[in-house]
């Protein structure tokens, strides 16, 4: 792993962990074991480095998704394949995950922070789904919805069981497996569905 790659690590840990205000770059430079200088030589400002973890974390992200989303599957699968691989990265990286809670158009902004550019960033987790959906309604396998509301909705599932699991004392092991179920009962395309 290189310098600059520890530093992200130890920033996503640190900003996910503390949050943007209690988080200090003098405490990214410790957890990463490198100077002060060579954190700011790479990352300008706190507000840079902030942006650099947490867009850093949604990259990695996008990668499995995009993965698990690039089969043959229906629509409907395609977004289960999605959820799936959100949840199992989330699990995997839970100590670093929450910088994409703090990090995101879905969260407070911190002042200094640019809004837009992080409503950019995260933008493909929303176009990914609304492409998933749009291929379940021409496909059959998901019943007629508005496209751009089911993809907001199925993502506001997804950051709110996320939130609920790291960031809350309401711990509960199958949120993540029922809030799939709950989001594929809500779209599945089936007979008695029809006219809802």
């Amino acid at each position: 792993m290189t310098k600059k790659e520890m530093i992200l690590k130890a920033a996503q840990e640190a900003f996910g962990q503390l949050g943007f205000h209690a988080a200090t770059v003098k405490d990214v430079a410790g957890r990463a074991d490198v100077s002060f200088g060579l954190v700011s030589h790479y990352f300008g400002s706190k507000q840079d480095l902030f942006l650099a973890a947490g867009f850093d974390m949604a990259d990695h992200l996008v990668a499995k998704l995009t993965e698990a989303t690039d089969g043959d599957q229906n629509g409907l699968e395609s977004i289960r394949q999605y959820m799936t691989a959100y949840f199992k990265f989330t699990d995997e990286h839970r100590n670093r995950f929450p910088i994409l809670l703090r990090c995101s158009p879905f969260s407070h902004m911190e002042p200094g922070i640019d809004a837009a550019k992080v409503a950019e960033k995260f933008s493909v987790f929303i176009d990914k789904l609304k492409s998933c959906v749009s291929q379940g309604i021409e496909d059959g396998s998901i019943r007629e919805l508005p496209t751009n509301e089911t993809a907001l909705i199925i993502y506001g599932n997804i950051v709110g069981s996320v939130r609920t699991s790291l960031l809350t004392p309401y711990k509960s092991e199958d949120i993540f497996m029922e809030t799939i179920k709950h989001v594929m009962r809500s779209l599945k395309n089936s007979p008695d569905q029809e006219g809802c």
